[in-house]
């Protein structure tokens, strides 16, 4: 398993999270390669559907970054996310996957640092867990 790489997937708001990552980006930070952004308007508007088809297609985990708590560019969008990451983390567990496979994140735009430490945070855990589908490589699902 060395030379396993994980698959995370990062649905990030437009005005906070991915402009963090932007940002980091701007400040040259390095942070592994693993993560692949999703950018949203806001995170209240990804659904537990959304988290779950992210896992179903392979990914071996998923982030949900959004706006500092209280500071919703939306209003509540952060705290909808929040509890549909609480909802599919014990959906995670009913179906027999690890539940630390998904979190949810509170960034403002002038955190990039925070950012990158997330990204190697997440890779660090999931390095450990090893992959979601231990018989190798997931195939997607072609319908």
């Amino acid at each position: 398993m060395s030379d396993f790489e994980p698959k995370i997937v990062a649905f990030c708001c437009n005005y906070c999270a991915f402009a963090a990552a932007d940002l980091a980006g701007a400040m040259r930070l390095q942070y592994p390669p693993s993560v692949r952004i999703v950018k949203l308007p806001c995170t209240g508007t990804v659904d537990a559907i959304h988290m779950m088809k992210v896992f179903e297609d392979g990914a071996d985990a998923v982030f949900v970054a959004g706006c500092l708590e209280g500071e919703c560019h939306y209003l509540e969008g952060n705290l909808r996310a929040k509890k549909r990451v609480a909802y599919v983390k014990r959906l995670l567990a009913e179906v027999g996957i690890e539940p630390e496979r998904i979190e949810m994140f509170n960034l403002s735009s002038a955190m990039g640092g925070r950012f990158a430490e997330i990204v190697e945070e997440m890779t660090q855990t999931v390095t450990k867990l090893g992959p979601t589908y231990k018989g190798g490589p997931k195939e997607p699902v072609k319908l």
